[in-house]
């Protein structure tokens, strides 16, 4: 597989839960972040982290952390634009942080996919609904990006569209994209992994 580079979106303000931290939630006594690390690690070439907040908890976990360039926390693209900036690979792949169970096998299949495709970003799908902010992109797409937000535009699959772009499905990965809003969630996903 081509080289990858990889950043883990861990800017957000987490308002559902409180305003806490997310990446640094604890589900089976290891930090979200530290969940998403370990499945990374053995897809990619790079692993970059993009926090704005406990940054020094963040660099703990051996990782170059990055705050957002724009002040007033414009969501995913904010790390997109950083991921592309910084990336020492051609390809950047774009995970959240409160997403635990991402698959062993995501950077192969996106990677596959985006190839055989000839297309620009590839976004996971599952359960009939498209994950815009599971994605790999071509490092090439930074000065579309940097345009798009700077004249507003903030969501990620109005910019992923804008491209060519084709979705991958991971319906035989079962939870693989869950991401925790609230404690509620939390509790169920941690019931539900003591279980398996």
């Amino acid at each position: 597989m081509l080289p990858v580079s990889a950043i883990i979106l861990a800017g957000g303000k987490a308002t559902r839960m409180g305003g806490v931290d997310k990446g640094l939630v604890t589900l089976q006594n290891k930090p979200f972040v530290q969940h998403v690390i370990n499945r990374l690690s053995p897809q990619v070439d790079e692993i970059l982290v993009n926090a704005n907040r406990e940054i020094a908890q963040y660099r703990l976990f051996g990782f170059p952390v990055f705050e957002d360039e724009y002040a007033d926390f414009i969501g995913p693209l904010a790390g997109f634009s950083l991921g592309l900036q910084l990336c020492k690979h051609e390809y950047l792949l774009t995970t959240p942080c409160d997403s635990p169970l991402i698959p062993h096998h995501l950077a192969s299949r996106l990677m596959q996919s985006l190839i055989a495709n000839d297309a620009d970003i590839a976004i996971a799908k599952s359960g009939g609904f498209t994950h815009p902010v599971f994605c790999l992109m071509k490092k090439s797409l930074l000065s579309s990006l940097k345009n798009f937000i700077a004249h507003g535009g903030r969501k990620v699959s109005i910019w992923q569209k804008s491209h060519i772009y084709t979705e991958v499905l991971f319906d035989d990965c079962d939870n693989a994209f869950v991401n925790v809003n609230t404690f509620e969630e939390l509790h169920t996903l941690a019931l539900q992994l003591s279980h398996d």
